[in-house]
């Protein structure tokens, strides 16, 4: 029994390495025809046993999914040997994407009208970033698009889903579209260093 139970969490940790992003629970259970409450004892186990080993990888839950990273006390070393380049956001960057956080789905030209700029430029690079997406059209004159945020935003901010988000305070509406406005509330991560967490070698 004990055998058959190692060679699923090597399965699991195997499988995680290779895929380099988070899997579903359902998608790794399937694959290794186990229920749902096997894979979270399995889970449990693999965690404990990187933990207990002082093993630099960690098996975290991001994403609404599964990932190996590896463990934030180490990123200096990995920023070092890697010459991460630094990927932190702008403030400009970091504004719009609280907007489009909390207000998805929400449209460029509402983007604007909170900001009081163009929104052009600054969308096009959080889509090439994939932190953002188009996630369909708002029924209205000209269908302008929808803009939501990715699994990828998720993984970058340490979020399981967008529940984890945190809440706004209490306020008028017009304090909330100042704070939309001025949002800082991302600003306190550093993407290099999320970006190292989330990635393996």
């Amino acid at each position: 029994m004990n055998e058959r139970k190692d060679e699923l969490k090597a399965a699991i940790e195997a499988i995680l390495f290779v895929a380099g992003e988070a899997v579903p629970g359902a998608k790794l259970a399937n694959t290794l025809s186990i229920s749902g409450n096997e894979l979270d004892e399995l889970i449990a186990a693999l965690q404990d046993d990187l933990q207990q080993n002082g093993s630099g990888l960690a098996l975290i839950k991001i994403a609404g999914g599964y990932r190996l990273c590896t463990k934030a006390k180490l990123a200096p070393y990995l920023q070092k040997f890697t010459q991460v380049v630094d990927k932190k956001l702008s403030q400009p960057l970091l504004e719009t994407l609280s907007i489009i956080a909390f207000k998805q789905p929400v449209t460029k030209q509402e983007i604007e009208e909170i900001r009081g700029v163009n929104s052009d430029k600054i969308l096009r690079r959080l889509l090439e970033r994939d932190l953002i997406q188009e996630i369909g059209r708002k029924k209205v004159i000209g269908r302008p698009i929808l803009y939501g945020t990715t699994a990828l935003f998720l993984q970058c901010f340490g979020l399981n889903d967008l529940k984890d988000l945190p809440e706004l305070p209490s306020t008028s509406y017009e304090e909330r579209e100042k704070i939309y406005q001025e949002s800082n509330l991302f600003a306190g991560l550093d993407m290099a260093e999320n970006m190292t967490e989330t990635n393996k070698l």
